[in-house]
């Protein structure tokens, strides 16, 4: 595509992959954008992929834990004005620990992601 598409959250689909979460997201040609609120109590397991990920933390807290190559887990908690990066293949998870407004920026774009469960 080789014009400018100009979108409105408000107007934008949302889905509820897992409980206690809801997303808008826009897919481009090499990254992909998501709103989430997560609503307290939210839990994303232990889980990892290829994209590169910032979460940008509107408002709210929410714990990240990554394991580090040794196996260990460090915990990050990110708050509203607050960006974690999470480079390719680093094994996270996410608890909310109050309702939470991110904006994750992911790269290259896919359908699904850590958030989103098989169909049974």
């Amino acid at each position: 595509m080789n014009q400018a598409v100009h979108y409105r959250w408000e107007e934008l689909k949302h889905d509820t992959p897992m409980p206690l979460l809801s997303r808008r997201r826009v897919m481009g040609e090499k990254m992909m954008i998501s709103e989430i609120t997560l609503y307290q109590g939210c839990e994303v397991p232990l889980h990892h992929h290829e994209n590169e990920q910032f979460s940008c933390v509107l408002s709210g807290w929410v714990r990240f834990t990554t394991q580090l190559p040794d196996g260990t887990m460090k915990h990050h908690d990110v708050r509203g004005g607050e960006v974690l990066h999470l480079p390719s293949q680093v094994p996270h998870s996410v608890v909310a620990m109050e309702e939470t407004v991110v904006l994750d920026l992911f790269s290259p774009p896919s359908a699904t992601t850590g958030i989103d469960r098989p169909k049974s």
